[in-house]
């Protein structure tokens, strides 16, 4: 666990991002999970953070920005159609919020929380340990990671006969081959993106400096990512099953 910043706190914008055509899963912003929507799960976290200044929806599509809206995230703006195909990065897509936002508001935060609604399971304390990292290590990023459950030392490429010679030579000059000497190793999981304000405006993309990254470990459960039906099942599952505490996305009664 991240020790506290004895810095003040700083001025977080959190956007809930979500594009109408997703074609993996169609409709999957909108997909529920025990009667919530994936959108949902994001907006009521995101709400619960102590450091959410505000949180704002950036979406294309009409159904996506109302449900944003029904869990408490604001409108400002309809993101255009060229942010919401299927080549459009997430750095665009956050520069124009922030472009919208100096254009209008005439105002700047901090740092701006990007959050993806395909990663429903983030709770608010994971946004809290992100920004008391990114303050107590003065950060450019933080992002959400998880373990691989896999070694990198066992990964590689299929070749176009079968071969799959690269991987043998790495497994052969291996000092142990069991999978529990491995030195673990980390992937982002798509939970959560937290950029400095004044970074992105300078380098224009997401992943930029090396020296001033840093991640937020979260466990696998609370990593899961959902790209198709399988995944959406296997969360359902979890969500039911009671695997994980399901108390930050229930409504206050």
């Amino acid at each position: 666990m991240t020790e506290r910043s004895t810095k003040a706190p700083i001025d977080v914008l959190f956007l809930l991002v979500g594009r109408g055509g997703s074609k993996g899963l169609p409709g999957k912003n909108l997909r529920e999970i025990g009667g919530l929507s994936l959108t949902g799960y994001k907006a009521r976290s995101a709400l619960q953070s102590r450091y959410c200044s505000r949180l704002i929806v950036s979406s294309d599509s009409r159904e996506i920005q109302n449900e944003a809206i029904k869990h408490g995230a604001e409108m400002l703006f309809s993101r255009p159609g060229e942010l919401a195909t299927d080549t459009a990065s997430s750095s665009d897509v956050v520069l124009h919020a922030m472009d919208w936002i100096e254009a209008h508001e005439h105002r700047r935060y901090d740092a701006i929380m990007l959050l993806e609604p395909s990663s429903p399971f983030a709770r608010p304390e994971h946004f809290d340990e992100a920004v008391e990292l990114f303050m107590a290590r003065d950060a450019a990023l933080v992002v959400g990671m998880r373990e691989t459950e896999v070694s990198s030392m066992f990964v590689g490429r299929l070749g176009p006969d079968g071969s799959i010679g690269d991987i043998v030579e790495r497994v052969l000059n291996m000092p142990a081959l069991r999978r529990q000497d491995q030195a673990p190793e980390v992937t982002m999981n798509g939970a959560l993106y937290l950029i400095g304000w004044d970074a992105l405006r300078q380098h224009r993309k997401i992943y930029a400096d090396p020296t001033a990254s840093y991640g937020v470990l979260m466990d696998r459960l609370h990593s899961i990512e959902i790209e198709n039906a399988a995944d959406l099942a296997f969360a359902s599952y979890v969500l039911e099953s009671g695997m994980i505490d399901a108390s930050p996305w229930r409504k206050p009664s």
